[in-house]
């Protein structure tokens, strides 16, 4: 296969993951599995109470998490979680926003890509799910941009986090979405849990077949 072929063949694969439908906001409809690790009590995405959480822990659970360094997927989870839930409570919801923006804006550079991500990704979830009407803390945010400096500060590449601005930018822009993905899919290959939430997302054949893909004689190791 020449190279010309292979990218032809990989831009294919990327196109047919993206057409894939979501039957609600890409962040918030799908759970990001996690395996076995810890994250806020499970609640449903279009549940209409809070389960019998009580909301003033929402904070100090979410922090506890993700100040325990746990991986992008983990992180990824309890955002959509902490997001589900502030739905019910407007001031929750800035309240925690404001926490993880200070936390990330007071955080070193060894420690302030996770911190960015969360806050990006965060600011997106909110803009999906919690109505404007209830004047959304992250109305104008450009969570995006946070996520992609997360992506920058890390200093190498991050799959997970590649996926996450994937999902973020599934409607839009093409060209950005398509190149997060394409690194997604790179990286998926020593990271199972990421090649399952991709294939949850994308579908288990096209996804197979990406992850398959053997690059041509020049580009391999």
């Amino acid at each position: 296969m020449n190279l010309g072929k292979f990218a032809i063949s990989t831009l294919a694969l990327v196109l047919g993951l993206t057409i894939s439908a979501f039957a609600g906001p890409p962040l918030i409809c799908h759970r990001i599995e996690i395996g076995q690790a810890k994250t806020l009590p499970l609640i449903d995405w279009n549940q209409s109470d809070v389960g019998g959480y009580n909301l003033q822990n929402l904070r100090r659970d979410t922090l506890a998490i993700l100040d325990s360094n746990v991986p992008v997927l983990v992180r990824m989870e309890t955002l959509r979680l902490a997001t589900i839930y502030t739905r019910h409570d407007p001031q929750v919801a800035k309240e925690l926003l404001t926490r993880v923006h200070a936390r990330a804006s007071g955080s070193s550079r060894q420690s302030g890509s996770l911190a960015w991500f969360d806050l990006g990704y965060l600011a997106e979830a909110y803009k999906q799910w919690i109505p404007q009407h209830q004047s959304n803390p992250a109305a104008g945010l450009d969570g995006y941009a946070w996520v992609k400096k997360a992506i920058n500060l890390r200093g190498q590449s991050d799959p997970e986090m590649e996926f996450a601005a994937a999902l973020i930018t599934f409607s839009g822009p093409l060209s950005e979405h398509k190149d997060h993905m394409r690194k997604a899919i790179a990286g998926a290959k020593g990271d199972p849990l990421l090649a399952q939430n991709l294939a949850a997302r994308f579908g288990d054949q096209t996804t197979a077949e990406a992850l398959n893909a053997a690059p041509p004689e020049g580009l391999r190791k």
